[in-house]
């Protein structure tokens, strides 16, 4: 029998409940906890976030080195452009901007307490044509 049961990331943010509904949003989740300093989250997919107040929480600077990258989250997403209009209306930011055009697989962004996240292409699983 496994000793741990389940494992939940859990962001420190000033605002615990304000950070909560942008992920909640972002990830079609439902609010599973909730206590003065502390709620959780459960997406449509499983995955568990919760989180924690810390009045003192400052974000990682991340992509610029002087508070290197602490931790981030990674979502798969099937179209970033409509990915990333839906984060920017929720009150994220992007982080990296590229000057170069055409797709890229890969795209970062802060939420609206400056924790940094990628929403990454999913592969496409279909054959190729011709």
């Amino acid at each position: 029998m496994a000793l741990v049961k389940a494992g939940v990331v859990v962001l420190d943010c000033a605002e615990p409940e304000k950070l909560a509904e942008f992920y909640k949003a972002l990830l079609a989740a439902e609010q599973t906890e909730e206590s003065a300093n502390r709620v959780e989250i459960r997406g449509a997919d499983g995955i568990r976030l919760a989180f924690r107040r810390d009045m003192n929480a400052t974000p990682p600077s991340w992509p610029r080195p002087e508070n290197a990258l602490q931790a981030h989250l990674d979502f798969m997403v099937e179209d970033l452009d409509e990915a990333e209009r839906k984060v920017v209306g929720l009150g994220g930011r992007p982080l990296e901007t590229k000057e170069a055009t055409g797709p890229y697989e890969e795209r970062g962004y802060a939420d609206p307490a400056g924790h940094s996240f990628t929403l990454r292409l999913v592969a496409s699983t279909a054959p190729k044509q011709g």
